[in-house]
């Protein structure tokens, strides 16, 4: 009887793994905003690391996190690296791609607490007083977080950190605050 418990459990578990296998190669987590500024206001607050404090939902988690600006001030080049408590984790974002009207593509690089490499990106599309921005991030999808996603998806682990940014973007660009 044990054997045949046992053999039903490596059974399953073999399923999983299996199962595992089979999901997307890739994941994409996207959100959206409409902002009562004008795109320059927007841009002004995303493609300049120095403003994310005002923002970025990761930001208060960890009041001592370290931070560490290189490369352009801001725009092309610009370059932001952090290492914070397990909440935030480490690891360093570069601006790769940029047209000051409409979009920052952004190389995101977590070192800790789970080595990945993914894109970040901001389009901004402007309709009459309003800027609708959408942020999204996208990347490979490794054989752990294939399994990992069985019990949650990159959406529901990141999306809600997203709305959260994008709700304070809009607030610190509608009241026009910069640090």
């Amino acid at each position: 009887m044990f054997k045949k418990i046992a053999l039903s459990v490596v059974v399953l578990v073999l399923l999983v793994l299996a199962y595992a296998a089979t999901r997307p190669d890739s994941y994409r987590v996207q959100r959206s905003v409409a902002i009562k500024a004008p795109p320059a206001a927007v841009m002004a607050l995303i493609s300049d690391f120095h403003q994310w404090p005002l923002w970025s939902p990761w930001e208060k988690l960890d009041p001592a996190m370290t931070r560490t600006y290189g490369g352009a001030p801001r725009d092309m080049g610009a370059v932001y690296s952090w290492s914070g408590n397990d909440k935030v984790g480490a690891g360093r974002m570069e601006i790769t791609g940029m047209n000051a009207a409409s979009n920052v593509t952004i190389k995101l690089d977590f070192l800790r607490p789970f080595e990945s490499h993914n894109v970040t990106e901001f389009v901004l599309a402007p309709d009459g007083e309003t800027t609708t921005v959408t942020w999204a991030m996208y990347g490979p999808s490794s054989y752990l977080t294939k399994l990992m996603s069985l019990v949650a998806s990159m959406d529901s682990m990141i999306g809600g950190d997203f709305e959260r940014g994008l709700a304070r973007l809009k607030a610190a660009a509608e009241q026009g605050a910069h640090i």
